[in-house]
């Protein structure tokens, strides 16, 4: 496989991983808004904010050399995609 089909494998791994996660806790944890009243964040919303955060835990994996293998770089970005939506939906 060469360098584009990695980076394309990379790139739709990285979208399923921040989509996932934003799903999940827009399914799974309550958020501050919830508990004003019937107000309810989007599945779309949550879903681009932990895109970005899965991207941002990915690329900090890269700079920091984490490297060792993909695996440790898609965790990196699930890690990135939870801390973004989880200080992003005000915990």
């Amino acid at each position: 496989m060469g360098i584009g089909g990695t980076a394309l494998a990379n790139l739709i791994i990285v979208l399923i991983i921040g989509i996932a996660v934003g799903l999940a806790f827009n399914r799974y944890a309550r958020s501050w808004l919830s508990r004003l009243g019937n107000t309810r964040k989007s599945d779309i919303t949550t879903s681009l904010v932990g895109i970005a955060g899965a991207f941002i835990g990915f690329h900090l994996g890269v700079v920091l050399s984490l490297a060792a293998s993909p695996l440790v770089l898609y965790i990196a970005a699930a890690i990135g995609a939870a801390v973004v939506v989880w200080f992003w939906r005000g915990r």
